[in-house]
């Protein structure tokens, strides 16, 4: 086998090839290889996957030619940096708006594309994507190579509970699964009383693994004790999530480990860098999430710059595709926020990684009183506490010039038949947790248990009151 083993561009997987079922990695040389040896390899592949792009894709030709870069002039990792403008969500919606559907990033042919995804556009246009049939085994070998790394074998059964719409995780778990051998649970969400019926699939088929996310894998939970069922009887080894913060967050993934007895892996990027490039560091260990460079090729930089940060530093990732054909992405600003390591990994893998995942979007981040607060902060300071309950939303307002934070939050359902004083002294721990956690106060509110509403999806926890408040002294000043 070469030594970056079925390493080109575009990509030739050969789907017969599995590992021997006692190797610890899928491609052996490619996740151990010496760092400076793979640079030299992902250089030569950026070089590919630009003129590529330069060639197939008015988008990229016009933005480079703009900013005055050829892929010709493309001689280090640092060039890369340097010379290749990001680009931005803002920037791939307009590019659809002026040619829709896709875009003039599409580098196929209409009649090759095997899939149509996108992005749910409750933020704004829709994205589109188009994933060509190459893509989707590209895609589908990904993430059984990053699966095997979870431990998951041929055989093992993993239950895909994700919304299969255009959201595109679920679908990229079911083809990585497939292409993994193992056998295919595809549940789903989202339907009323799916939970119910799932926490009852997962007692009687007993799988090994479980994708979704961390807020409903927590609500499932509730919902399997409902069914006077204990999480830890559905059998799982391990849980993967992706498209929310948590899987990382001290406490939040201490809580679901402990609820099912089983690992808790982060995983995830964004969807248009599907597959995930990202994943907790062995089947033994999860210490964060690696960045597997010869996937997605990841920097993470200053914000500001755009400019990659030292290791040990915070900042945005900003992922590049090395085996994309039909939309490769190139230089992608995230907008999320993440702290990167190179140092030695638990499972021997010589990526960089991402020991405290990723914390939450840039933009999510809201200031209170000059502090600047993470809502993954939040749930990491309330899941360290005994008697949280599970659900909580975070309320900012302004009173007058002073803006404040209200927590609404549940107890457990123990502490909650323990009466008045109990409750009490609960919400004064979370008060104190948050003081010493944020170093600003916060005003408590302790609500009754499941009395705020759970989502088998993304959890929407803040509430900025904020823009009434702006809006009404607009109204006023008229």
């Amino acid at each position: 086998m070469a030594p970056m083993e079925q390493w080109s561009f575009p990509p030739r997987f050969d789907d017969s090839y599995l590992p021997a079922a006692d190797s610890r990695y899928w491609f052996p040389v490619r996740e151990t290889m010496p760092p400076l040896q793979r640079d030299a390899a992902i250089l030569a592949r950026l070089q590919e996957v630009c003129r590529y792009a330069y060639e197939h894709a008015p988008f990229y030709r016009r933005k480079w030619d703009e900013a005055g870069f050829h892929p010709s002039q493309l001689k280090s990792l640092e060039d890369f940096e340097a010379r290749v403008p990001v680009v931005t969500k803002a920037d791939l919606r307009s590019a659809q708006s002026a040619q829709p559907p896709f875009g003039d990033y599409l580098c196929i042919p209409d009649g090759e594309i095997f899939h149509v995804h996108g992005t749910s556009g409750t933020t704004g246009r829709p994205t589109a994507f188009a994933v060509g049939r190459d893509d989707w085994h590209a895609i589908a070998n990904a993430h059984a190579r990053i699966m095997w790394g979870m431990g998951l074998r041929p055989g093992d059964m993993i239950c895909i509970a994700a919304v299969f719409s255009l959201y595109l995780g679920s679908w990229g778990a079911l083809a990585g699964a497939e292409r993994l051998r193992a056998k295919a649970f595809p549940f789903g969400a989202g339907a009323p009383g799916m939970s119910a019926r799932l926490a009852q699939w997962l007692h009687t088929m007993k799988p090994a693994a479980f994708y979704g996310t961390p807020s409903y894998a927590i609500h499932l939970a509730e919902v399997a004790r409902e069914e006077k069922l204990d999480p830890r009887d559905f059998g799982l080894r391990c849980l993967f999530f992706s498209g929310e913060p948590g899987a990382s967050v001290p406490g939040v993934k201490e809580r679901i480990e402990d609820v099912y007895g089983a690992r808790v892996y982060d995983s995830g990027s964004m969807a248009e860098m599907t597959p995930w490039m990202n994943v907790a560091g062995s089947e033994q260990s999860n210490q964060g999430m690696l960045c597997w460079q010869d996937i997605v090729y990841t920097e993470v930089c200053d914000p500001a710059t755009v400019r990659r940060v030292p290791y040990g530093q915070r900042g945005t990732p900003v992922y590049t595709h090395l085996e994309r054909t039909s939309q490769p992405m190139i230089r992608l600003l995230s907008g999320d926020l993440t702290l990167w390591v190179n140092e030695d990994n638990p499972c021997g893998r010589t990526y960089p990684r991402l020991p405290q995942g990723i914390f939450g979007r840039i933009d999510d981040m809201f200031t209170i009183r000059g502090e600047n607060i993470y809502p993954s902060e939040i749930d990491a300071a309330l899941n360290q506490l005994a008697d949280y309950g599970g659900e909580h939303r975070i309320v900012i307002s302004r009173d007058a010039a002073m803006d404040e934070l209200l927590l609404r939050v549940e107890p457990s359902e123990g502490l909650h038949r323990s009466g008045d004083e109990a409750l009490e002294g609960f919400r004064k721990d979370v008060a104190r947790k948050l003081q010493s956690v944020l170093g600003i106060r916060a005003r408590v509110e302790v609500a009754a248990p499941g009395s705020i509403p759970r989502t088998d999806f993304k959890a929407r926890r803040v509430i900025d009151d904020r823009e009434v408040f702006r809006g009404m002294n607009a109204e006023l000043r008229r």
